[in-house]
């Protein structure tokens, strides 16, 4: 059976799936897509923590998906966005993981991203699966994805 590990850039999905479809990602349909006649090795969720109760009910609910769930507090900018990148963190573990994994499917649109994407296809021959919102993602990611996967209306709540 394949295995994968399965990284999600919490804050690039909920942005961009509000700013594209006005909804929110669907984690249960993504997951039982994603990890369908597949085993998981590793799943990480990536998010900003608040401490407010309904991010820690969403932070629950991707636990009990099957996520581990790993947060970075919350910093505001005085432009109003927030900071919490995780850009690092993911594409350390990615590298982990990635040893230990046929697949790596990564949940981003960040183009940040593309370079970690082509390291682990060429340095750990391990794929690498993109979901993003299509018009939001970077071409220089799909492009360095062996596979992309658009986020649509059938991954939305």
């Amino acid at each position: 059976m394949e295995t994968v590990s399965i990284l999600v850039d919490v804050q690039n999905i909920y942005y961009t799936t509000r700013q594209a479809y006005r909804r929110h990602f669907d984690y249960n349909k993504f997951w039982a897509q994603a990890t369908n006649n597949r085993q998981v090795v590793k799943a990480v969720a990536y998010a900003i923590g608040r401490g407010d109760e309904k991010q820690i009910q969403f932070q629950n609910i991707l636990k009990a998906i099957g996520f581990e769930v790993k947060l970075k507090p919350y910093i505001q900018r005085s432009d109003g966005s927030a900071k919490g990148d995780w850009d690092v963190g993911l594409a350390l573990d990615a590298m982990e993981y990635a040893e230990l994994s046929d697949t790596v499917i990564l949940v981003s649109g960040d183009g940040d991203f593309d370079l970690l994407a082509q390291r682990i296809r060429t340095k750990k021959n391990a794929l690498v699966e993109v979901y993003g919102v299509k018009k939001l993602t970077a071409n220089s990611l799909i492009n360095s994805a062996n596979t992309f996967i658009p986020i649509e209306s059938d991954l939305l709540l």
